[in-house]
């Protein structure tokens, strides 16, 4: 069959800079940080002291207390966000066919706060005290699960995991789904919630982290000459995705459309990304084939851009290599200096950010850029929004183990 068109319905997000998508889009423009101090546990004896946390987070504010309690944190903040997404869209699952009805909801790591609690438990107290809602909390597939249980949703639901491309290759699956007619509409995004001894302990030990625990406000430093890494972040991102006469038939309001995806493997390093950038550019180049649209059609590049030494020098290059000289006159921005970086949620975060800028012809900015750096030499929108038209934004989510994931979305025209 032909491919259908693809439209973006709803949004909910749920992050360091807020509790809803409106919230979290209005702080990134304007500039807010959203790490501090680590509150979730004792960060005392850490090398790294600092995160980008969801604050002021009561899951029973959003949905079942009971439910709430028998869930991860990550699952808490994805069904909190889909709870959004679904409201904002006027999407109706029981009057539609569910079984047409996808939930692709990603997670790089599932819930680490429940296994963490539960070797604690079996080592402290015994094995026959741990929760019998262990597992379904620890899953990487549970939040799509728990979705689709709360909402009557039937059809595919699955959980893509490819390291912090999670999310957004959970979108590209759910696209596909609906562009080419298995599904009608998909609840479709990401969330994690890693901010736990082990997961900070282990991304330090990679050599990944910022450690600039005294002055958490000016890290991470996207494509700056002085950053020192990534600052983890938690959180979810959900969009509803419609098929274009589904979406019309029934009212719904349409935000964008979603032209393009296209997903690659630098196949070189279980954590460092290619030094060439091939396999982000082609990952560029194969999403705007995918959309049928032109390099010269692009407005605006949401990056990747984690601040680690190595991928934004990396991403830097891709750029270049994918767009030629064109790459100096095109904005690209990082949100992650305002949200840190939300692992597997982080591409379906920047994805709602992406669908707002969009629509308010808005480009957030990179904060936390103190200088230049020689190997990073683009106009990455530094310290302050800009007011431009956007058409076309390729929003870039890049993994370790070389996974990379491209979208491309549009203004929606009729």
């Amino acid at each position: 069959m032909s491919p259908r068109r693809v439209v973006i319905t709803g949004l909910g997000a749920i992050s360091p800079l807020g509790l809803s998508a409106q919230e979290s889009w209005k702080n990134a423009c304007s500039g807010r940080s959203g790490v501090g101090p680590i509150t979730h546990f004792d960060a005392s004896n850490m090398e790294v002291r600092i995160a980008a946390e969801v604050k002021d987070f009561d899951p029973g504010d959003f949905i079942d207390p009971k439910d709430a309690r028998r869930r991860d944190r990550f699952e808490n903040l994805a069904s909190t966000a889909a709870k959004e997404a679904i409201e904002s869209s006027g999407l109706e699952i029981n009057s539609t066919d569910p079984f047409r009805v996808a939930v692709i909801v990603s997670s790089a790591i599932g819930g680490m706060n429940s296994f963490e609690e539960a070797v604690h438990t079996v080592r402290d107290k015994g094995p026959r005290r741990v929760s019998p809602f262990g597992i379904p909390s620890i899953m990487s597939n549970g939040a799509s699960g728990l979705i689709g249980i709360d909402h009557g949703a039937r059809g595919p639901t699955v959980s893509v995991v490819s390291a912090c491309a999670s999310g957004q290759d959970g979108m590209g699956t759910a696209f596909n789904l609906v562009r080419y007619g298995a599904a009608d509409a998909a609840i479709t995004g990401g969330a994690e919630a890693t901010i736990t001894p082990v997961a900070v302990a282990a991304f330090d030990r990679v050599g990944a982290m910022s450690r600039k625990n005294d002055e958490p406000s000016t890290t991470p430093s996207p494509f700056s000459g002085d950053r020192d890494g990534l600052v983890m972040g938690e959180g979810a991102g959900i969009l509803i995705l419609e098929e274009l006469e589904h979406a019309r038939q029934r009212g719904a309001p349409i935000l964008a459309e979603l032209r393009g995806y296209c997903a690659t493997a630098d196949a070189f390093h279980i954590t460092a990304p290619i030094e060439d950038g091939s396999g982000g550019a082609e990952a560029m180049l194969g999403a705007l084939r995918d959309a049928g649209l032109n390099l010269e059609d692009v407005d605006y590049i949401n990056a990747h851009g984690t601040a680690t030494i190595l991928n934004d020098t990396a991403e830097t290059i891709a750029i270049k290599r994918a767009f030629g000289e064109q790459a100096y006159n095109l904005p690209i921005s990082s949100t992650k200096s305002m949200t840190g970086h939300m692992m597997g949620a982080t591409g379906a975060l920047e994805a709602v950010f992406v669908v707002n800028a969009i629509r308010d012809n808005v480009i957030p900015p990179t904060i936390n850029y103190h200088e230049p750096d020689p190997g990073c030499d683009l106009d990455y929108v530094p310290n302050e929004a800009r007011d431009q038209e956007l058409k076309v934004v390729i929003s870039n989510a890049f993994g370790f183990g070389g996974h990379n994931s491209v979208l491309v979305f549009s203004e929606f025209t009729g």
